[in-house]
């Protein structure tokens, strides 16, 4: 990977994930993304000094400047992530650094919301159980018009965002809400559209079921958690797309290898 344009990625991914951050709250908390950052606990405006991604966590150890009181590691973790996620997908695109298209820009692009799309639900669903419905929405419709773009069927793309959602709303009737709620179906649908391919999608379950069984199960003998606590599956889907969009051309070989 080119040391340039590799600094460049990570410098975008710092900035991007602290803008997440932001957004994060904002949607939680029903306000617009406008408008000066502020410290969520004594509510004063946060200066550009001290809102340099990963940087002012250090500089400020961890604590507000006004109130003193500790900075959620949220910030410096999403923010880190977004970096080495964001590095991760223009590894995969490296043929950009000899080729700046336009056209062979779109499947970079769609793999970033795929990777924006996975970090926001992830923090937001493991923080209060809850789906951001109009976050999801917009991105679905981003990333199923980005895969139209760079080439796939239209009616592959909606086709698998029915298969997707419709998964998850059997188990939503068959389990009479107690498996899943609504936004995972939601969830569902928006795995379908940006990844239109059932072995992609295979992938995203296996990972994202079996790493939400191991968690469970330790959470169980830790006694963190009860059998008729609610677990999110969300962070477990976003795992498992990350998992799907990163490793899935060499996983599915691999197990199709194994099957037939």
């Amino acid at each position: 990977m080119d040391l340039y344009f590799a600094g460049l990625v990570a410098i975008l991914g710092l900035m991007i994930g602290s803008f997440l951050n932001c957004l994060i709250w904002r949607i939680y908390k029903g306000e617009t993304v406008s408008g000066r950052s502020y410290c969520p606990k004594c509510r004063k405006q946060i200066a550009w000094y001290d809102n340099i991604p990963l940087l002012s966590f250090i500089f400020l150890k961890g604590r507000c400047r006004f109130c003193q009181k500790n900075i959620s590691w949220q910030y410096p973790l999403v923010e880190l992530a977004t970096a080495v996620l964001f590095l991760l997908v223009w590894n995969m695109h490296s043929y950009l650094a000899t080729q700046l298209s336009l056209e062979a820009t779109w499947p970079l692009l769609r793999d970033l919301i795929i990777v924006i799309f996975a970090i926001v639900v992830f923090v937001y669903d493991y923080r209060w159980q809850l789906v951001p419905l109009n976050f999801v929405w917009i991105m679905s419709v981003l990333v199923a018009v980005l895969n139209i773009i760079t080439g796939q069927a239209w009616t592959a793309v909606l086709f698998y965002g029915v298969i997707g959602g419709a998964f998850f709303l059997t188990q939503y009737i068959l389990t009479k809400k107690q498996g899943v709620g609504e936004g995972d179906i939601w969830l569902g649908i928006f795995l379908g559209l940006a990844f239109p391919n059932w072995a992609q999608l295979l992938v995203i379950l296996i990972f994202s079921y079996g790493i939400g069984s191991i968690v469970s199960l330790l959470l169980l003998a830790s006694r963190k958690k009860s059998w008729k606590s609610a677990i999110a599956l969300g962070p477990f889907l976003a795992l498992g797309a990350i998992i799907a969009l990163l490793y899935g051309p060499l996983l599915i070989p691999w197990y199709l290898g194994l099957t037939y």
